[in-house]
């Protein structure tokens, strides 16, 4: 892989997707972030097996190839290159290493094999829809102080999403209880082909998302308690 991309596109990235990375993790795979570079674009992805952020970045791709490098690391190193310049991504023929260039400046960086990073995405979802990110920052926000942090009640850690009718019209409901306090908030529905059902832990990160992609892996809502109409 040889890619040629402007500092601020690839830091504007870097820094959405390397948030999910722990910096201290027993599983080497899950602190770097995949880079696979094809057509003018390189997508990067990052894991932490319960949230992946996918972010694509415009790029000149010389070689089309894709590995897996260090995400705080590189992420480090490109934050700190001069504005305007432009960076250098090269693997070695063994795909081993990365070499990063910019200017004078040059960094050799470990590389894992891409075949070895999860892929949340595989098989097919149940339940796609769209929604403004404005609408899940307030759902969320309404919502999460209601979160249960009790681990053994671990169908507690998130916010319960379905759709309900309304006075007539389809809402989008998010109710988030810890056994003593329930919180609930509601917008108008999205399109979708078919009504969803899913609760999803740690939706406190979801507040910060806005335009890269984020793939959330969620909890059967069956153990959620049904709050009662009022």
């Amino acid at each position: 892989m040889r890619i040629t991309l402007e500092r601020s596109n690839l830091l504007k990235s870097l820094n959405h997707v390397h948030r999910v990375v722990e910096r201290r993790n027993t599983i080497p795979i899950l602190s770097n972030v995949l880079m696979r570079a094809s057509g003018a674009n390189v997508e990067l992805k990052a894991t932490d097996l319960d949230l992946e952020i996918t972010e694509s970045v415009p790029a000149m791709v010389e070689t089309a190839g894709a590995t897996t490098v260090p995400a705080h690391l590189l992420y480090e190193i490109v934050r700190k290159l001069p504005d305007g310049s432009e960076v250098l991504l090269a693997t070695n023929p063994d795909g081993g290493s990365m070499t990063v260039q910019s200017g004078r400046s040059k960094f050799s960086l470990q590389c894992l094999p891409e075949t070895d990073f999860p892929d949340l995405t595989a098989g097919s979802f149940s339940h796609t829809f769209k929604l403004k990110a404005t609408d899940l920052k307030m759902l969320i926000d309404r919502t999460q102080f209601a979160i249960s942090t009790e681990e053994t009640r671990y169908y507690l850690n998130g916010i319960f999403f379905h759709t309900i009718e309304a006075g007539g019209d389809l809402k989008l409901r998010a109710v988030a209880t810890d056994g003593h306090r329930l919180a609930r908030a509601d917008v108008e529905a999205p399109r979708a082909p078919k009504a969803c059902r899913a609760s999803s832990s740690r939706a406190r990160r979801w507040a910060s998302c806005r335009s890269w992609s984020m793939i959330r892996k969620h909890r059967s809502p069956s153990r959620f308690p049904t709050p009662r109409s009022a």
